[in-house]
């Protein structure tokens, strides 16, 4: 299933079926990994820490208890940093402000 993505929506999570990876579009590149090198990920509402196999990958924004929790259940196919035009705006509901990603080691 294609889903298009609005402007100011920061992820995607599926509900029926678990995505092989998830896709982490950057303002500047785009990195995919498989979900089978997932280890633990943990936060709360305002930062979520990320730990693959091969990166770290830091998220910050606000209301992220749910994509925590969609992570953990390995359901999230994207993940996509705003344009700078959407991270300041007041959006009441959860979204994603940045995203920063290591490679590990």
């Amino acid at each position: 299933m294609i889903q298009k993505l609005s402007d100011s929506k920061t992820w995607i999570a599926r509900e029926h079926d678990r995505p092989a990876g998830m896709e982490i579009q950057l303002l500047k590149r785009t990195l995919v990994l498989p979900w089978s090198q997932f280890l633990h990920a943990e936060g709360d509402d305002d930062m979520i820490i990320v730990t693959y196999a091969t990166h770290g990958i830091s998220i910050s924004g606000a209301g992220l208890r749910s994509l925590l929790t969609d992570l953990c259940n390995q359901r999230v196919s994207l993940l996509r940093e705003p344009a700078r035009a959407y991270r300041f705006a007041s959006d009441p509901g959860p979204h994603i402000t940045s995203i920063l990603i290591q490679k590990v080691g």
